[in-house]
Parts: C-alpha cells; sequence; structure tokens
C-alpha cells in the first residue's frame, strides 16, 4: 500500500517532501489503531480527526489538514473513493499575507549583521524567491553579464529568469570575494542523507532563522516570515508600476489568478483606497482634528 501510496504522489507531479510528510500523517493513524487506515471504520476516524481537533484547538491547524489530505491520497491509491472513510472537506481561508512597507525591508537589510543574511534576504525580496529556490541558487545560475538570476526547477519543476537589480549584484561580489562558494551560493552544515549523500546547503531552519532574526532586529512587529519577502516583491512591483502578466512571469505562477491576489494588496495610485474623513477634512474645515 505505501508502494502505491508513493507511486501516485509521484504520478500526480508532488515533491518527495509530500510523501514524507503525508505518509508520516497516515502512519501515525496506523499506529493509534494498529492497522491499515483502509480497514478502519468510518466512525473510528472520525474519532480520530475529533481527537485531533481538540488536541489542536482547531480544525484549521496544520496537522488536522494534512491527515485528511494524506488519507485523500491513499484512498485515491486504493482506488476507493472519499466517502469510504467519509473525509471532511477542508475549507480554504481566504486570508491577505502580510506585506512590509519598503522602509520596513530596507530596516531589515541594514539588521543584518552578517553579509551572508543582508545577500540571502536582498535575494528574496529582490528576486521574489521561494525558501527551496534561494537555498538552490548554485554561482552557475548567477548571469552577470545579462543582469538575470536562472531559477532552476522552481516549484511546478519550472525553469524562469528573474532580473538581478546592480545594487545585489555588488553584494554578490562581494559576498562571494569573501566566502568564496564553490557550488551552493549559500552553504550550510552537511546533512546525512539516505544513500550516504550529503547535502551542504544552507538548510530551511537556518533561513527561516536570518529571515526572523533580521525582522526582530529592525523592530518589526509584524509576522514576518521567508514567504513574506516574495508577498512584498510582487506587491512592490505592482506598486512601481509593473504589468501583472511581466509579474505573473517572474514569479512563476502557473494561474493569473494566484497573481491578481496581489491586486488586493497593492496601493495602485489610480486605485488607492483611502478613508471618507480625508476628504471630509479637506472640503468642510481646514481643522485636523475630529470636531469636540
Amino acid at each position: 500500500m505505501l508502494h502505491r501510496f508513493e507511486r501516485n504522489i509521484s504520478v500526480l507531479g508532488r515533491s518527495p517532501r509530500t510523501y514524507d510528510n503525508y505518509s508520516r500523517h497516515i502512519a501515525a493513524v496506523a499506529l493509534y489503531f494498529n492497522q491499515l487506515p483502509t480497514k478502519i471504520d468510518p466512525e473510528q476516524i472520525q474519532d480520530y480527526l475529533f481527537y485531533l481537533q481538540k488536541k489542536s484547538k482547531t480544525p484549521s491547524q496544520t496537522y488536522f489538514k494534512h491527515t485528511v489530505y494524506g488519507l485523500r491520497f491513499m484512498l485515491k491509491a486504493e482506488g476507493l473513493d472519499y466517502s469510504h472513510l467519509r473525509l471532511p472537506s477542508i475549507a480554504h481561508e481566504k486570508k491577505l499575507p502580510v506585506v512590509l512597507s519598503k522602509q520596513e525591508v530596507w530596516r531589515m537589510l541594514k539588521a543584518c549583521k552578517l553579509l551572508k543574511h543582508r545577500i540571502l534576504i536582498g535575494l528574496l525580496y529582490g528576486c521574489g524567491l521561494r525558501c527551496m529556490e534561494v537555498r538552490s541558487v548554485r554561482l552557475q545560475d548567477l548571469d552577470f553579464d545579462r543582469k538575470q538570476l536562472h531559477v532552476v526547477q522552481g516549484k511546478g519543476k519550472k525553469d524562469r529568469l528573474v532580473p538581478l537589480s546592480d545594487h545585489l549584484i555588488r553584494g554578490l561580489h562581494q559576498y562571494i570575494e569573501a566566502e568564496k562558494p564553490k557550488d551552493w551560493l549559500f552553504h550550510g552544515q552537511p546533512e546525512g542523507r539516505a544513500g550516504g549523500e550529503l547535502d551542504s546547503r544552507y538548510s530551511q531552519r537556518g533561513v527561516q532563522w536570518a529571515v526572523k532574526q533580521s525582522a526582530k532586529a529592525a523592530c518589526i512587529l509584524k509576522d514576518v516570515h521567508v514567504h513574506t519577502l516574495r508577498h512584498c516583491y510582487a506587491t512592490h512591483l505592482l506598486e512601481d508600476g509593473m504589468d501583472i502578466l511581466t509579474l505573473q512571469n517572474l514569479l512563476g505562477h502557473a494561474n493569473i489568478e494566484t497573481t491578481m491576489e496581489y491586486l488586493h494588496i497593492a496601493q495602485l495610485s489610480h486605485k488607492s483606497a483611502f478613508s471618507p474623513l480625508d476628504t471630509l477634512f479637506a472640503q468642510c474645515s481646514p481643522a485636523s482634528k475630529l470636531p469636540k
């Protein structure tokens, strides 16, 4: 069953990390009941999901959702319908992403104590990279003459080219001269992998820590994550006048609808939101305070 599960996830184009994640949740179900999940009574599955709800306080918690998603993939691999285990639907929350102002991004860059972290954040923001993409940058992907970065096999196994700022190129030259990386642009501690392979790229936790520390040092109160800088990249480019189709290509989005979500965040000059109090004071009173 596990082999069919892995094969199904691979054929559908999901990443090995998806398999690792979902298989762990299926294993947890199997261990909890001491039998294959396909053999478990739907009522028992409902009890287990209720247990996860109580444990994580809300059904929107990641562990609950990934358990349901994992069970769905398992049923698909076994040729069974979702109704076999009466799995619930997962409502997708519509939340606007956190976006920093340009001044806040500048403060983060200035707050970095290490050149490595400044270049890391510069690439995340200046090129709109995802966490895995910035970790996977090789020296050969940097084209300083054409001022481009080749993002190799990003999300959805797609390549794309993004512009490199002259400011970032100067910083990259300085960083490469100082750190002398051999292959990966950002190196970390070697980690053991299956088959004896070593991966010396900067770890995901390392990238996350660098971003969090920079935001903390810059006294930013917003909830900043690695992906926040990608949101800033998209929003600020729209505000600077970039058209939505060009932005879609730079972000590597398969669907334009995903890119268009940033239109709800960007403060575009011809659609800039404002309070009616602004025009009220401008038209009715020169005073700068509300009437008492």
